[in-house]
């Protein structure tokens, strides 16, 4: 008989499992709904030395207790610290650990560093608190998005989650997990919530660019499986996360494959055959320059991210940019590439001062024409485009977007942040907008680029769309097909037109 220790997030406590738990005693299963110290009904148990370690001996109290012979601990949001920290102290006693819908916290990593509510992080991140900040009040009814999305969730649920939600004790949202390493060893299952913004594809892309922290996820050990729900599964789908735990305790779910000496797709060759033109470097810039006299317009590429700092190479030399750069340059532009600091998603605002400050530089290059500039934003970079739609200056001509994210993805934090181009295009005018859409798009990114298409509709923005048919995330080097070739010459095309007109 399997045991299943389902831990839930913050302000929340054991109630919210109900329908999963049913369903998963009746497939014979053993099910622990934990309420954690200071929540629900033990919410008068809270004191000031209420802390994360608290919540993980309440774990391992559970886990003594549970006479099965193989436990599944399931850890939703923020309840994956604590159970970390547990399976870290019993892993003698754990089959597997479930993330659910929630990250991969380190050794000393606080609960705070993942809370997706940017304005908590904000608040409590290095600051002294009195008394009355001891326990972090829920968020209101209207609300609950903060902490991630609450798509499929009933109206009436949602009512319920909000008026049982108890205050979240400071402690456990700041004091570092400890981790003995321990734990490293266990069979894993991540289960990931598309409109939250997760997905097997999105993990599959960020193990390809080479983040080191993440080819733990290639171990055989490590399962995936994908719910087509919001961040609440176990209120908005409980069948189906149930289903989802049983097969994650067999050992079931996709695998994310270590391709042994395989070319990341991200380095495999640009689709299109370009001339080799003269490529300069000045800092983090690089400028691929046109055989031309005189100033010429330039066109700006922004890759996208997040990308691990020690990701190499870097991504103004992935083949991709590098085409572009030169295939302009090939076209009687100057194509410039750069390196930007979005390391993580904490990184917009200094990725952004960083791409404002290559602009400078090339505006101020005497082969540029520096009232003739377009930007180019691509993938996690398109977040970076709301500055410039929201405020364009006359020297920018156009503006530029290939298979971008167009508003922050749920799980992100960045809800009330400045880096909203779907909110930002409102305040475009006329300024040119060349958009490239890739048929076989990922859900939560598309989801993005149809919100960005109808404001920009609303307000009657000038958006050409470039679709590609088939077309994948990344297409450049991974479909070498002639509607792909297609789109990136129009697309080019439509740039340099607006640049000349």
């Amino acid at each position: 008989m399997t045991a299943f220790v389902l831990v839930s997030g913050a302000h929340t406590d054991g109630w919210i499992w109900r329908e999963v738990a049913a369903r998963l005693r009746e497939s014979g299963s053993e099910v622990h709904p934990v309420t954690l110290t200071g929540m629900g009904d033990r919410r008068h148990l809270a004191g000031p030395d209420t802390d994360l370690e608290t919540h993980i001996q309440d774990l391992v109290q559970v886990i003594d207790h549970v006479d099965a012979p193989e436990v599944v601990i399931v850890g939703h949001c923020y309840g994956i610290h604590p159970v970390l920290g547990a399976a870290d102290r019993r892993p003698e006693r754990i089959a597997r650990i479930v993330h659910l819908d929630a990250g991969m916290p380190q050794d000393r990593d606080p609960a705070l560093k993942l809370v997706p509510d940017q304005a908590l992080r904000e608040r409590l991140h290095g600051s002294e608190h009195g008394d009355e900040d001891r326990r972090i009040p829920p968020p209101p009814l209207d609300e609950w998005q903060r902490w991630g999305s609450v798509a499929g969730v009933p109206a009436d649920v949602l009512a319920r989650l909000s008026r049982l939600a108890a205050p979240q004790p400071r402690g456990t949202l700041t004091q570092p997990l400890r981790l003995s390493g321990a734990v490293s060893g266990l069979p894993t299952t991540g289960v990931l919530c598309i409109a939250n913004g997760s997905s097997i594809a999105a993990v599959e892309a960020l193990v390809g660019l080479g983040d080191p922290r993440l080819q733990a996820l290639t171990d055989p050990r490590v399962s995936f499986f994908e719910l087509d729900t919001g961040h609440w599964p176990m209120l908005s789908t409980p069948g189906e996360l149930a289903e989802v735990l049983l097969r994650a305790a067999a050992g079931e779910g996709h695998r994310v494959a270590a391709k042994v000496g395989e070319q990341p797709a991200h380095l495999r060759p640009f689709l299109l055959d370009v001339p080799e033109m003269r490529r300069e470097r000045v800092g983090q810039v690089d400028l691929h320059l046109p055989d031309a006299d005189g100033p010429r317009p330039a066109v700006v590429f922004v890759h996208g991210g997040p990308v691990h700092p020690e990701a190499r190479p870097t991504p103004r030399d992935w083949p991709a940019f590098v085409g572009y750069g030169q295939y302009v340059a090939s076209r009687g532009a100057v194509g410039v590439t750069l390196d930007h600091g979005l390391h993580g998603l904490g990184d917009y605002g200094h990725a952004a001062d960083d791409v404002a400050a290559a602009v400078d530089l090339v505006r101020a290059d005497p082969r540029v024409d520096g009232e003739r500039i377009a930007l180019w934003f691509f993938s996690g970079g398109g977040l970076l485009s709301a500055d410039w739609l929201a405020a364009p200056p006359p020297w920018l001509r156009c503006v530029a977007a290939t298979y971008p994210v167009l508003a922050p993805l749920p799980n992100w934090g960045l809800g009330d942040s400045r880096f909203r181009p779907a909110a930002a295009v409102r305040a475009a005018g006329r300024l040119p907008i060349v958009l490239t859409r890739v048929e076989l798009e990922r859900a939560e990114i598309a989801v993005t680029v149809e919100e960005f298409l109808t404001a920009a509709e609303d307000c009657r923005a000038e958006v050409e769309l470039v679709d590609v048919p088939l077309g994948h995330h990344g297409f450049e080097t991974i479909d070498h097909t002639e509607q792909a070739q297609d789109a990136v010459e129009h697309a080019v095309g439509s740039v340099l037109g607006h640049l000349r007109g």
